[in-house]
């Protein structure tokens, strides 16, 4: 693998219902989870995105209790994978961390539940052979709520096929959605 991947848990800008942009809340399962699966899947780093100094500081105390509390005696290995995990206040703050770290301005890939109106979708095979033979680092960015705003989806330059479950029923958490995404990007074939 050339390209070294990072994830993002967007929190804002992401859609309600409507579709209008909001602010989601923090939860203590996602930032865990997630961060797991990112460490099991050789991620270089994962950021927890909210503009909302609160929800930050909540990701700021969710990673002290893994890596200094009664979490990290209990479950070191959590603490291993909370590592790679920041909370940061936008999206292009996490870009701007990544480009200072790698060098280089990450690639922006989106990913959504369905398809976006407009959008050229990359399959999980071209993805993959993309991450295969690019030297320039990746930011995935995976929305909460009812998925990222259009004003992150516009600004990608990959827009991820959504998973397809076979079924008419397509509400993955997160959590399963982001470990299902690093599974066929970066996963043994």
């Amino acid at each position: 693998m050339k390209a070294r991947v990072h994830c993002a848990l967007v929190h804002h800008p992401v859609r309600d219902r409507a579709g209008h942009p909001i602010a989601s809340a923090i939860t203590n399962v996602d930032v865990h989870d997630l961060a797991r699966s990112a460490r099991t899947f050789g991620l270089a780093g994962y950021w927890v995105v909210s503009p909302i100094a609160a929800q930050r500081l909540l990701v700021e105390r969710i990673l002290d209790h893994w890596a200094n509390g009664a979490g990290a005696r209990r479950v070191p290995e959590r603490t291993r994978a909370l590592s790679i995990c920041a909370p940061i206040e936008s999206v292009d703050a996490a870009i701007a961390a990544i480009a200072e770290r790698e060098g280089s301005a990450p690639a922006l890939w989106v990913t959504a539940a369905k398809a976006p109106p407009g959008k050229t979708l990359t399959s999980w095979a071209d993805g993959r052979a993309l991450l295969e033979t690019s030297a320039r680092p990746v930011l995935i960015l995976f929305g909460t709520a009812h998925g990222l705003h259009s004003t992150l989806m516009d600004r990608a330059d990959v827009v991820l096929a959504p998973i397809q479950p076979g079924s008419d029923y397509n509400h993955l958490s997160v959590r399963a959605a982001a470990a299902i995404t690093f599974d066929r990007l970066l996963g043994d074939r």
